[in-house]
């Protein structure tokens, strides 16, 4: 059985933060911005993994399960405000907020 080299992950890493960060400057919905964002996070996720697997150590995994579980507790928050964004302006679209001024 043979192994998937490191170099594959990184790459599929480095794919998917860039198609993070294009999501991030081309959208105008929040939502979509917002799962950008968590699109980058995996990707660093990801890469930390493939290190971890790579020098045989556990903690870049325990590392990555933390940072899954924060990841779920913020995309709760996140959509939490955007749900109380939504009811007070009716819309999400972040070129039109501005929370700055009422």
């Amino acid at each position: 059985m043979s192994t998937v080299p490191i170099s594959w992950y990184l790459i599929l890493a480095a794919a998917m933060f860039a198609v993070g960060i294009v999501g991030v400057l081309t959208r105008r919905s929040g939502i979509a911005v917002f799962l950008a964002i968590e699109l980058m996070l995996n990707a660093a996720n990801l890469t930390l993994v493939a290190y971890s697997r790579l020098l045989d150590a556990i903690a870049g995994q325990m590392v990555v399960f933390f940072a899954l579980a924060v990841a779920a507790a913020e995309a709760a928050v996140g959509l939490a405000l955007f749900i109380a964004v939504y009811r007070l302006r009716r819309t999400i679209d972040v070129n039109r907020l501005n929370l700055m001024r009422w």
